[in-house]
């Protein structure tokens, strides 16, 4: 019981003592999850209020599933424009509130399904299906996304467009037709400022809430409601009911594409953010029970009125430095939120939009990582190409599209890398012990007619040709190599096509007067070779436990010894 929900555990060993530093935690990280959680809510194109009740669903469902005892979850930013790209064109023909909230329920109890599911099953490894380069690019897209999306919000108009070059352009011909509310305009680039430069020279301080705050006050101060500045207006009271929500079947499956890469994007977000926070609390990241505890969060809100969620690296932060110690830090927001609901739902009454247009472009800036583009460009420039192609995706196709461009040229980067990887041709360097790689190290002297080739990757069906075209190459190289030796270690499997073509190979060079000869091949490899009745033309005598046994072994059957300078043999 204790494994299958974690948060009884915690409850039944929970310490008194402990319960001081979670409540601080809890209040303190409060004042970003009520501001944020409204905010990311009209990010997603929902009602603020949706935001409130989705953070509190959320909470509750990671504080009893979640294996982390630090992690708050929640609306998240990254998550905010691909659930908008889901929901809002299939209810642009109703156009209601109403209708878009039971969609964004939907998708979460859809997002929750999946993630559960993929805990059950161990897939934790569909987290790496975005690699580093491609979710710095995503990102990237992500945070110019929201920027370009929030900025008419923040000069306080709409505009009707949904796609990132739509959007710049009419905005940009609203600032010009003069559509610009001076006072909103003020209040947000204000809460803006504040923002950002107190997160960068006071850390510790709630920037966001004093941004609110200052905002709410100037509204009143200044009646900036008569001055054109939409509010955010009187919060519903109490507490959403238990609810299923129902879409039409024909919709289920236009939702289910956006929940599979929602589900994506929350969990690579989850398990990279429990990693950071488990290195700094000495424990261990279970990638599998981490999907269950975030798919519990998004099932728990999509019975709410709520929509899909993420983990908060920022808030997650902010209630680690205040204190946090279990997840009672969530139950205690959570409880927060509920008391403001149902004692004081005015109490944000005159918050103005401008201001939390100010928090989420606040949020898109943390998620631009721009030097992480630049070490890319400097370090490897393929990796930066990937980097830029997602981002494109992101910018010019859309948010979802953009997550599918992410995925798909993640994955034809380890088929890229798989089909052509690096192959190395080994001599023996002066100083050096054992055969090191020629394009390195430079040769001092070689045995004559030999070539020692090591190719670094299974040998497989997608790069069989690869390996076979470039022995092809040394062979026919002049004087003709008497043995290749293949350098076998790194090769960690063989499948039948490749076995198919190292029959042929084998044949073809013992024909052109050349031994292949494989050394430090793995015994599982070997055994499947052996399965796929490879020994009929390989021969044992034909395998030696390390290079430099064949190396020795052709010596003494050659009747040579090493003569000064390169070998011939290079590889193209």
């Amino acid at each position: 019981m204790g494994r299958a929900v974690p948060g009884i555990a915690t409850l039944r060993s929970y310490r008194p003592s402990l319960f001081g530093k979670d409540l601080v935690a809890g209040l303190v990280v409060t004042t970003l999850l009520i501001p944020q959680g409204m905010a990311y809510a009209e990010l997603a194109g929902l009602p603020a209020i949706t935001g409130l009740y989705t953070t509190i669903l959320a909470l509750l469902g990671y504080a009893l599933f979640g294996p982390s005892r630090v992690l708050v979850l929640g609306p998240d930013s990254s998550l905010g424009p691909m659930i908008a790209a889901t929901v809002l064109p299939l209810v642009a023909a109703d156009g209601s509130p109403e209708t878009a909230v039971a969609y964004a329920s939907v998708l979460a109890l859809m997002v929750g399904a999946i993630t559960v599911l993929a805990g059950v099953l161990e897939l934790g490894f569909v987290a790496d299906l975005l690699s580093r380069p491609t979710q710095i690019g995503y990102m990237n897209g992500l945070a110019l996304t929201i920027m370009v999306g929030q900025l008419p919000k923040l000069f306080g108009f709409s505009v009707d467009a949904d796609s990132l070059l739509a959007e710049a352009a009419a905005f940009v011909q609203a600032v010009a037709d003069g559509e610009t509310v001076g006072a909103a305009l003020a209040v947000g680039v204000a809460c803006l400022a504040l923002i950002v430069v107190l997160q960068r020279v006071w850390p510790v301080f709630p920037s966001v809430l004093g941004a609110v705050v200052l905002a709410i006050a100037a509204v009143t101060v200044f009646d900036l409601e008569d001055r054109g500045v939409s509010l955010v207006g009187e919060l519903p009271a109490g507490f959403p009911p238990f609810t299923i929500p129902t879409v039409p079947l024909e919709d289920l499956m236009l939702l289910f594409a956006g929940a599979l890469g929602i589900a994506l994007v929350s969990l690579t977000d989850t398990i990279s953010t429990a990693s950071v926070f488990a290195q700094k609390t000495g424990t261990e990241v279970d990638g599998n029970r981490e999907m269950i505890g975030v798919g519990a969060a998004s099932v728990a809100a999509g019975l709410f009125q709520g929509f899909p969620v993420s983990t908060s690296g920022s808030r997650t932060a902010v209630a680690f430095q205040s204190g946090s110690r279990t997840q009672v830090t969530g139950l205690v927001g959570a409880a927060a939120i509920v008391a403001m609901l149902l004692f004081a739902p005015g109490l944000l009454r005159n918050l103005p939009q401008p201001a939390l247009a100010a928090v989420v472009i606040a949020a898109s800036l943390s998620l631009a990582d721009i030097a992480g583009l630049r070490r890319l460009h400097r370090q490897r420039r393929s990796d930066f190409v990937l980097a830029v192609v997602a981002f494109l995706g992101v910018a010019l196709l859309g948010v979802l599209p953009g997550i599918a461009v992410a995925v798909g040229m993640s994955i034809l980067n380890v088929f890229r890398r798989v089909w052509w990887p690096h192959q190395a041709v080994l001599g023996r360097a002066s100083g050096l012990r054992g055969y090191h790689d020629t394009a390195y190290h430079p040769t001092t002297e070689h045995l004559p007619r030999l070539a020692i080739y090591r190719f670094d990757a299974p040998l497989l069906f997608a790069n069989a040709r690869t390996f076979r075209d470039q022995v092809r190459r040394l062979g026919a190289i002049e004087p003709t190599p008497r043995w290749i030796i293949v350098a076998a270690e790194s090769i960690t499997d063989v499948d039948t096509t490749a076995a198919d073509m190292l029959e042929d190979l084998e044949q073809e060079l013992a024909e052109a007067g050349t031994r292949l000869v494989f050394a430090e091949l793995k015994d599982a490899v070997r055994a499947k070779m052996k399965a796929y009745e490879l020994n009929r033309t390989v021969h044992a005598d034909q395998f030696y436990p390390t290079v430099r046994t064949a190396v020795e072994a052709y010596a003494s059957a050659e009747g040579v010894d090493w003569e000064p300078g390169p070998s011939a043999y290079r590889l193209d």
